[in-house]
């Protein structure tokens, strides 16, 4: 399932839609579950509420919350998640909130937020997902959090010290859209693809990406408006800017059955531009 942003009524009305059993049905989250949407602490606690069927990974929406939260970053004029801030329950949200991955690899799919580099392969993700994972779990877990935040280095290299390792896989994993060949990560641009800067593609349309043989499921793009081929599932098809909050079906073959939308009309922001 794609981006969420806090819009519960719309997740209420897809998981009506496909007939949702937490006793029978698996749920894959594909992170952005808070923010911009007008009911954060609804969706946060309808989640936690379905913990054994209802998996979700990390966006950068999710983080920029733990970092509010951790008093590392102040509120922005744009978001909606005081509700989960002020809530009595906050403290238990926010633990488990920061105990999800950042990526799965369930029914054939690799699933991440944003995006996967060029260079890494399916197990290099999978590590680093493990590795950040661990820093947000950590009993200094905001000291870890804190060093993650900063859009430098924007390239990957095996030796980088822990730190920059690990700021270098959040921001691939939460925030990329655009790469260079050479798996350099641009950021500014938020648009559709024809908005590219020269030199920079979709990470997805990189050469020789060592994850080609993997089919990607991601969120964190709705301009890409649902893009589906066979090695690639874009979900995040703009809920909160009133497009539509969109689930794939799976097959226990991995294939996709169908693709479910429900409209997000509720929710329009203006503009379909990001963080």
């Amino acid at each position: 399932m794609g981006d969420v942003q806090g819009c519960h009524a719309a997740l209420k009305r897809l998981l009506h839609t496909i007939d949702f059993s937490p006793s029978r049905d698996t749920l894959y989250f594909l992170g952005d579950l808070v923010n911009r949407g007008p009911d954060s602490l609804g969706v946060l606690r309808q989640l936690r509420q379905w913990s054994g069927s209802a998996h979700a990974l990390l966006g950068n929406h999710d983080i920029h919350l733990l970092a509010v939260h951790a008093g590392i970053l102040p509120l922005h004029a744009s978001d909606t998640v005081q509700d989960v801030l002020n809530a009595p329950d906050a403290a238990d949200l926010m633990d488990w909130l920061r105990d999800r991955p950042f990526a799965f690899h369930e029914h054939g799919w690799l699933m991440v937020h944003a995006g996967v580099l060029p260079s890494w392969d399916m197990a290099q993700t999978l590590d680093l997902s493990q590795e950040l994972h661990m820093a947000l779990t950590d009993a200094n877990w905001v000291e870890q959090l804190r060093a993650l935040f900063g859009s430098q280095p924007a390239h990957w290299r095996d030796d980088w010290p822990r730190t920059e390792r690990l700021r270098v896989a959040v921001n691939a994993l939460t925030r990329m859209r655009l790469c260079s060949a050479d798996g350099e990560m641009e950021f500014k641009t938020k648009d559709n693809i024809e908005a590219a800067p020269p030199g920079f593609m979709p990470w997805f349309d990189v050469p020789n990406r060592r994850t080609a043989n993997v089919p990607v499921a991601f969120g964190h793009w709705s301009t890409l408006a649902g893009l589906q081929r066979p090695d690639l599932l874009a979900l995040d098809t703009g809920c909160v800017w009133g497009g539509s909050l969109s689930a794939a079906e799976i097959n226990p073959q991995g294939d996709v059955s169908r693709v479910v939308h429900s409209d997000c009309s509720q929710t329009i922001l203006g503009s379909s531009k990001d963080n």
